[in-house]
Order: structure tokens, then C-alpha cells, then sequence
């Protein structure tokens, strides 16, 4: 496996942006993107092969950057999440495709981190037509349009949950999500189950009742102890990686 560090100036995101593009010899047939890429937990000694990783590094506007496109946490978070969806599309891909031809056409997947991973689950659903896959990890599922301490509601203030309800079944997506025990100890139901793993588990269920099936369509891995940190990402990123849409 071979690293490749790029940069390019990205027109919509006014910025440089930072890849670091992880190869195979021989032909791709699976793109992995991963947010967060300054984050990337260390990747398996050997890949399944034909799989190329992309860490795409964060810049500085990164709450503004990743987050739902068009809806904007209460903070005011996530305002150019719509735009860093296009910069993915209309710019990411096709420098990748530019700068290595064989990749043009290849399934795809992406994956982040906590609100990286968000982001990416985001864009899988925006744009089914480019990806198949959203790989989950710590996901900041908790992303809400009111605060806990305005009459908050659950089914009602949950953006990305709430996205995932008001839509279609979009045919042939995939979908890995990663929880650690210990991502955090906010428990703001008290129901004794922390808000990461509460808001993954309610999540997979707005899926299962757009039409997506687990284990078919859904992986849940839940890490005993896991953190919110690159050691438990790497567990979760080896699983994911030997998941069956690698193979």
C-alpha cells in the first residue's frame, strides 16, 4: 500500500484542501472517502484489495462544513454543510478521477468520525446515484434544531433522524455504524443507555422503517469500552473494512 499526500484549492470550500490518498497496486474497484482524514485511525497492514482510501483533512470551518445540508443545528452549526456536499461531488470526485483515471466509476463509499461521520451519512443519502455505502463512527446522531433546554423533543428536533423519516427508500445503500460504551456519559432520557448509542439505535430504526433490512442492508457494532478516540476508530475501521461490500 502506497500513501499519496495531495493538495488542491477547492473553488466552493474558498481553501485548500488536504488528501492523503491510500493505494493499491493493480485496479481500484472500491473508493473509500473518510472525513476527518487528519483523524484516519491506522488502516489495516493489508486492505481487501481493490479498495483505495481517501482521507479528506478538515479545515478550519469544519462545524460549519460537515453537519445536514440545508438545516443548521441550534447553535447555528452545519450553515455550509450543503456546500461542502457539492465541493464532494462537483469537485472532490472528479480531481480523483483527473488525477487517477481507473478510478472513475468505481463504487464508493464514505465514511467519518463523529461529526465527520454525520457529514458522511449526509452526503450517502443526498446522493445515492454516487455512493452505496455511509460508514458511521461515534456519529454525532445527536445533531438537534432545539436545545435540550427548550422543550426539546426527540422525534421532533433530531435533524438527521427527522431527514431519514420525511424520505424515500433510496434503493442499494449500505450502512456500518460504530458505538464505543464509552463514547461519552450523557444520558439525557435516563434510561441508562448513553445518547451515542440511544441515537445510533433510533437512527437504524427510522432505516428499518424506510425498508432497510439489518444485517442485509444495516451493521451495528457496538465496542465494549470503546471511546470517542483513534484507538476504538481503528477496532471499528478494521470490522468495517472486512465488512462483505469491501469483499
Amino acid at each position: 500500500m502506497q500513501m499519496d499526500r495531495l493538495t488542491f484549492p477547492a473553488v466552493r470550500l474558498q481553501r485548500e484542501v488536504t488528501l492523503d490518498v491510500y493505494k493499491q497496486d493493480g485496479l481500484p474497484r472500491i473508493l473509500l472517502l473518510v472525513n476527518d482524514g487528519q483523524d484516519l485511525p491506522a488502516l489495516p497492514a493489508a486492505l481487501p484489495l481493490g479498495v483505495w482510501v481517501v482521507a479528506v483533512h478538515a479545515g478550519p470551518q469544519r462545524r460549519q462544513e460537515y453537519g445536514v445540508a440545508g438545516v443548521t443545528d441550534y447553535q447555528g452549526d452545519g450553515s455550509r454543510a450543503a456546500v461542502y456536499g457539492q465541493f464532494v461531488i462537483k469537485e472532490l470526485l472528479p480531481f480523483l478521477e483527473h488525477q487517477y483515471p481507473a478510478l472513475a466509476g468505481v463504487k464508493r463509499a464514505f465514511a467519518g468520525f463523529s461529526l465527520g461521520g454525520l457529514s458522511a451519512l449526509d452526503i450517502v443519502w443526498q446522493y445515492p446515484q454516487h455512493f452505496s455505502m455511509a460508514g458511521v463512527f461515534s456519529g454525532a446522531l445527536w445533531w438537534r434544531s432545539r436545545s435540550l433546554d427548550d422543550h426539546y423533543q426527540e422525534a421532533r428536533d433530531r435533524i438527521m433522524h427527522r431527514r431519514i423519516r420525511e424520505s424515500a427508500y433510496k434503493p442499494g445503500l449500505q450502512f456500518f455504524f460504530e458505538c464505543g460504551t464509552a463514547d461519552e456519559t450523557a444520558d439525557r432520557n435516563g434510561n441508562g443507555v448513553i445518547d451515542s448509542i440511544d441515537d445510533t439505535l433510533d437512527l437504524i430504526a427510522e432505516l428499518k422503517q424506510r425498508g432497510y433490512r439489518e444485517p442485509e442492508d444495516i451493521t451495528y457494532l457496538e465496542i465494549a469500552g470503546g471511546q470517542h478516540d483513534k484507538e476504538t476508530w481503528g477496532k471499528a475501521m478494521a470490522v468495517f473494512l472486512g465488512s462483505k461490500f469491501f469483499m
